[in-house]
């Protein structure tokens, strides 16, 4: 029975992780290869980074919930 949620879990927490992460900015990508400017640094603002501490917290969160799974 708990089995079942865990799996559940897992795939929901997946599934928001990969989305977290595809939804974030790149960034400048291979501009600064090819003549770009890449020499500045931005910070984190607003949405980004709440965006940025949630794929933080899924990609902890699946941790914990794969050792549950195997410890079980």
């Amino acid at each position: 029975m708990i089995t079942t949620y865990l799996t559940i879990a897992l795939i929901v927490l997946s599934v928001l992780l990969v989305v977290s992460v595809l939804l974030q900015q790149i960034g400048n990508g291979l501009s600064p290869t090819f003549g770009g400017s890449g020499g500045s640094y931005q910070t984190r603002r607003g949405f980004e980074k709440i965006l940025f501490r949630a794929t933080i917290v899924f990609g902890v969160l699946i941790v914990i919930t794969s050792i549950t799974y195997i410890s079980l």
